[in-house]
């Protein structure tokens, strides 16, 4: 579901000479969308998808923790796209890491029961990939261009699920743009002898700070201490904090 500043926005471009193909190039759909929307077809479009198998436009209930574990990845490394006659969730997964992959598969599934599930190979990726009209309810912060181009705010059921189950959240959010790696440092005794100290930690690298200002959030609703170490990234360095992060979120593999 497109909203209304969207399809008023190509019915100018219309007005002003620009042909069907130009306007969903500039907009990020297809361009027999901006035709059915110029031909006046999308009201009667939003009326058909209604559907009560969507929680958000429809009478199914939210299954929150999956769905809190998907927009995390959803807002790490997914996106929704509109083809010609569905909508398409899209999860990028590092290859080399096959249990994520199918935790994506995993909560798609459950957030979306019956769903056909695909897997997608590319060099170093494998793409979990599901159509579903209703894909754009549930994850209304869809749109063209980069998701740091644009404003990231979530909805007041999302902030809801994501406050029930914010390690869920957290969940997607590190196993997509997250790392835990081994850090070291070093310190210059009284006596002049040089000791290493070696740590683990924790770090979310995302270039939109409202992603970023996400992931603190829920990290402060379970009490883990961060600090923003670089300009797109949040680190967990403590070893109070990384062991808890360890504890919720499970080890990236």
């Amino acid at each position: 579901m497109h909203p209304d500043e969207l399809v008023a926005a190509a019915r100018r471009e219309h007005e002003g000479g620009a042909s069907d193909s130009e306007i969903g190039l500039r907009l990020g759909v297809a361009r027999t969308t901006v035709r059915d929307w110029r031909l006046g077809r999308w009201r009667e479009d939003r009326h058909r998808r209604r559907d009560v198998d969507c929680p958000t436009c429809g009478e199914a209930p939210l299954a929150a923790e999956p769905y809190a574990v998907l927009l995390g990845y959803y807002l790490g490394d997914g996106c929704v796209s509109q083809q010609r006659r569905t909508v398409s969730l899209r999860v990028a997964c590092d290859a080399s890491l096959p249990g994520i992959v199918e935790d994506v598969a995993t909560v798609v599934a459950q957030v979306r029961p019956r769903a056909r599930v695909f897997r997608v190979s590319a060099p170093g990726t494998t793409v979990v990939h599901v159509n579903w009209r209703h894909w754009p309810c549930l994850f209304p912060q869809h749109g063209p261009g980069r998701k740091h181009e644009r404003p990231i705010v979530l909805e007041a059921w999302q902030r809801k699920a994501v406050e029930a189950h914010p390690a869920a959240f957290l969940r997607g959010l590190f196993h997509s743009d997250g790392s835990r790696s081994a850090n070291w440092t070093s310190r210059r005794l009284r006596d002049g002898t040089v000791r290493r100290y070696d740590y683990p930690r924790w770090q979310f690298v995302n270039a939109s700070a409202d992603i970023r200002g996400l992931c603190c959030w829920a990290l402060d609703l379970v009490e883990v201490a961060w600090r923003q170490s670089a300009y797109r990234t949040i680190s967990v360095s403590t070893r109070a904090g990384v062991a808890r992060l360890d504890a919720l979120v499970g080890l990236k593999g």
